[in-house]
């Protein structure tokens, strides 16, 4: 990203920029790193929307319930970790594997894009 060109970013929450504790949220454990690199993003005035199935294998795969059940925790917990984010949404459906056009794995993001994008490494 030489030039600016707003993007938008869809970040996952467990396992992405905290533990994942399959399914105990209260127990998840902020990986501040990563929430540093993702707000530097939104300081450069990108959009970030975080997007989690949380609640979805509980409510079976019910989006509605899931954000009525996890939406207000979840965003707490969000602010509580000094995440930057446009919006958070509930309702990613549970499942095994995403297969996306435009996917990049965690570690991707992390370890290369934004080093090499943000940190100019």
């Amino acid at each position: 990203m030489t030039s600016f060109e707003k993007k938008t970013f869809i970040m996952d929450i467990d396992g992405t920029i905290c533990t994942n504790t399959f399914g105990e949220y209260v127990n998840a454990v902020p990986f501040y790193d990563r929430i540093e690199a993702i707000n530097k993003l939104h300081k450069m005035g990108h959009s970030i929307i975080y997007f989690t199935a949380r609640g979805m294998g509980r409510t079976n795969n019910d989006a509605k319930e899931a954000s009525r059940r996890f939406f207000d925790f979840t965003f707490d917990q969000l602010v509580s970790w000094g995440c930057f984010f446009d919006s958070l949404r509930l309702g990613k459906p549970a499942g095994s594997y995403y297969i996306d056009d435009k996917a990049m794995t965690d570690i991707d993001f992390f370890e290369h894009f934004i080093k090499e994008h943000i940190d100019g490494k």
